[in-house]
């Protein structure tokens, strides 16, 4: 089973296109091998970890 450590609140970048008056926005926590992503507006949900390259993908397919 693979155990995944708590992300310090320290670690979340918020994307620069957040104004702080909510709306869509996600932030980001790269680590070696792994980068979470969660929603801004509830951070005490459950982040997602994808894969260095998958996040890469995405990223490209959303500047479409």
């Amino acid at each position: 089973m693979n155990v995944e450590q708590p992300v310090s609140e320290s670690t979340w970048i918020k994307s620069s296109y957040s104004s702080g008056a909510g709306g869509e926005c996600i932030e980001v926590a790269p680590h070696p091998g792994r980068v979470h992503v969660r929603d801004s507006k509830d951070t005490t949900r459950a982040a997602l970890t994808v894969h260095p390259t998958a996040w890469t993908a995405f990223v490209g397919f959303a500047a479409l």
